[in-house]
């Protein structure tokens, strides 16, 4: 007995010692030829190279149509004030049409190992906010992805009114004014903070830890930046423009 419980604490310190943080491409995989911010090719090129996950944006319609988007306006078009008819033939800067949510799920189903961080923006008044998160859902739901699908936003009514309608989803919170003490207490799985914010309260990432607050870094680029958060203890998740960069330093860590 007492050689198993002391084999079983080896291992547990050899996982502590070798974690390693998670890469997630910001915005999919789109600093590759033939790709774009946002663009199903991003997503398919985030999988090709064994991303823990891609982030993506959604917006939602006047006519209720989620589409994949990071900004608010397209081409001097305000997305949530218009609908999807004046928006589908637009298109992105690897000449693939503005994506729907749908389209981009339905081509996720392709794909293995690769998890869905899907922001959703804060919308113009609560109302939207809560059409969007419902839309959302439906469509994660109807593909069978609850499980691959990871929920971010910088809205805290976005945050919970996800909480409510799918208790057992991981949610992350983006906007960096709140301590992870507060996050558990909101039920809510992780912090999702930009990098500068970890710098001004280092002692997050400590007490992240003990709360079993999963803590996620963004947008982290360049390979001396990309370095430091990944020595960085405490960090779970990185977010980066770079993930072919960070994958090589933490190939290297091994």
């Amino acid at each position: 007995m007492r050689k198993t419980f002391y084999t079983l604490a080896l291992v547990c310190v050899s996982l502590m010692v070798c974690a390693q943080p998670k890469v997630v491409a910001h915005r999919g995989y789109w600093r590759t030829d033939g790709s774009a911010q946002n663009s199903i090719v991003s997503l398919q090129k985030a999988a090709a190279i064994g991303c823990y996950g891609s982030e993506f944006d959604v917006w939602l319609t006047v006519d209720g149509v989620p589409v994949v988007f990071h900004d608010g306006t397209i081409n001097g078009i305000k997305i949530e004030d218009a609908t999807y008819a004046e928006l589908m033939n637009h298109r992105l800067a690897n000449g693939e049409f503005l994506p729907t949510l749908q389209q981009y799920l339905l081509e996720a189903t392709k794909t293995e190992g690769c998890q869905l961080i899907l922001e959703i923006k804060p919308h113009s008044t609560a109302q939207r906010d809560e059409r969007v998160v419902q839309r959302c859902l439906e469509l994660i739901h109807m593909l069978k992805l609850q499980e691959r699908t990871e929920y971010i936003s910088f809205s805290k009514h976005v945050c919970e009114y996800l909480h409510a309608q799918e208790p057992s989803a991981k949610i992350a919170y983006l906007k960096g004014d709140m301590a992870p003490k507060e996050i558990k207490a909101m039920g809510w799985t992780g912090i999702d903070y930009h990098h500068g914010v970890f710098k001004a309260h280092p002692e997050w990432l400590q007490e992240s830890q003990q709360l079993g607050v999963e803590v996620n870094v963004w947008t982290v680029d360049g390979e001396e930046a990309l370095t430091e958060f990944a020595k960085m203890k405490g960090i779970d998740i990185i977010t980066t423009n770079d993930p072919e960069i960070l994958q090589a330093i933490l190939k290297k860590k091994r």
